[in-house]
């Protein structure tokens, strides 16, 4: 059960409240030639790929802002690059990626760039263009003021080392001295074998080989590794320290305590990115103000999105929601949303190709007339949102004396159903303003309706979508069962 679950999802869907995350680090461009393998070379005995096509994309330290901007979140990056095409493609790449890019372009330097060929959906082969050392004091100079620019409006920084040579002990200090001043969460991802450099920071986050070369403790004894973790923290003064154990899942270490979060069960196809992808999703939740323990489950499944991935893709808002999906539906109280709730829901349904279904009404003391119409709607469609009439306007419709039950109560109740998907309390005589803006598959009415008298027919039409019209089971009604109700209670007395 992740933490904090409520205040998760309130935060994704509200694009993490305009957040920004400062990244500095080594830049990269990763390049994938893509094809199919189907016999061995007569000259050597290599496989053979047949190329279909190639693409860039953002690496290293700009992989991590990517998916900070693709998580909807700012991002800010800063590190050097070349004065190379591969540095403009980069560029091109991250502004197309709402990523705010500000490289220190390096003469002589190329653009770091990692070409991998992909036969099928197997990285069969990976050259690198780089060159790690050789930066001058100038350049230095060029990234510090940019490092301080930035920082002004950061709300926590990511430090990401690939050991290219931008994160050197003096950048690292001085960025941490000063986030640490102004209350900046920073966290680290290390490529170092020694983790001095990072000292001061909030966290550091090491997957397992990393932690074991840090330390000196074998990866086949977890138990020692982490009380070895639990002493790096004290010594180099950070929180915590966070580190990915592979299929073991992610360790939250303490000087005093631990906690792990188990691994996500997916299909692994590529764990290139998916360091990436932790710390990203850690920075935006600590940044919001989650505790550390909700920060590493939601990374953890964050990372198992990642993994089921080919290649150096961020994870999109949407896909973290639709894996949160399972958790969410076995609690009532989440499914009922505000409309940049469900704005946000239906984003992630219709990416993950699932039709939406909508059917509105008061719901005043749930009956069997209800539940039928609720799960015949669901079967029209993969999602089924529901409208109900607020306090307010059940009373411009009904009278002074209705609803009997108060609008919360009864978006609870219709939220407890399985058939419901999410429930939205509107003001408005009609819902007519939340099928615009939702643009459902299907809308399902019950009763006496013609598709001519049913809100928002025409509109569902007009972008592709259809009415569906159920009969009402005879003799349930809420009015039925208050008349009934009223009867019993005059013959009682």
């Amino acid at each position: 059960m992740i933490q904090e679950l409520h205040e998760i999802v309130a935060l994704i869907e509200s694009g993490w409240t305009g957040k920004e995350v400062l990244v500095v680090g080594d830049v990269m461009l990763d390049r994938y030639t893509w094809g199919d393998v189907e016999r061995i070379s007569p000259e050597a005995p290599v496989p053979v790929v047949r190329v279909m096509h190639q693409s860039d994309q953002p690496g290293g330290a700009a992989n991590v802002a990517m998916n900070i901007a693709t998580l909807g979140a700012s991002s800010t990056l800063v590190g050097f690059c070349g004065e190379d095409a591969e540095s403009y493609a980069l560029e091109h790449l991250l502004r197309d990626g709402s990523v705010q890019p500000h490289l220190t372009r390096v003469a002589g330097h190329p653009t770091t760039t990692k070409l991998r060929i992909v036969g099928g959906r197997q990285q069969m082969l990976r050259l690198d263009r780089e060159q790690i050392d050789g930066y001058s004091q100038d350049a230095f100079s060029a990234l510090k003021a940019q490092i301080d620019s930035a920082l002004q409006s950061a709300d926590a920084v990511i430090l990401s080392d690939y050991g290219k040579g931008v994160l050197t002990e003096e950048i690292c200090q001085h960025i941490i001295s000063h986030a640490r001043s102004r209350g900046i969460p920073v966290l680290v991802d290390p490529k170092q074998r020694s983790f001095t450099r990072y000292r001061g920071a909030t966290t550091i986050c090491p997957n397992l080989h990393e932690l074991s070369t840090a330390t000196g403790v074998p990866t086949r004894n977890l138990d020692a590794l982490l009380a070895a973790g639990q002493q790096m923290v004290k010594e180099l003064n950070l929180d915590s320290l966070t580190a990915t154990l592979s299929e073991k899942g992610i360790a939250l270490v303490r000087s005093g305590s631990r906690f792990i979060a188990p691994a996500q069960a997916r299909q692994v196809f590529d764990v290139s990115g998916a360091g990436d992808t932790v710390i990203a999703t850690l920075a935006l939740a600590l940044a919001s103000g989650l505790p550390a323990e909700a920060a590493v489950q939601l990374a953890n499944v964050a990372a198992g999105i990642a993994v089921s991935k080919v290649g150096t893709v961020p994870v999109r808002a949407d896909e973290l929601l639709i894996s949160l999906m399972p958790e969410l539906e076995t609690h009532a109280a989440e499914k009922v949303v505000t409309a940049e709730g469900l704005r946000a829901r239906a984003h992630a349904w219709r990416h993950a190709g699932q039709q939406i279904t909508f059917t509105n009404g008061c719901f005043d003391i749930l009956h069997i007339g209800h539940i039928t119409l609720l799960e015949s709607a669901r079967r029209e469609g993969d999602r089924l949102v529901v409208g109900i009439n607020s306090d307010s306007s059940v009373r411009g419709l009904k009278g002074p004396n209705r609803p009997v039950v108060g609008e919360r109560e009864r978006a609870q109740i219709l939220a407890s159903l399985s058939a419901v998907d999410a429930v939205i309390i509107f003001d408005e005589p009609t819902p007519l303003c939340i099928i615009e803006a939702l643009r459902p598959d299907v809308i399902v009415k019950g009763g006496d309706y013609s598709e001519e008298t049913v809100v928002g027919a025409r509109e569902v039409r007009s972008w592709g979508g259809r009415v569906k019209i159920v009969p009402t089971v005879e003799g349930f009604s809420t009015t039925g069962i208050l008349a009934k109700a009223g009867t019993s209670e005059s013959g009682a007395c």
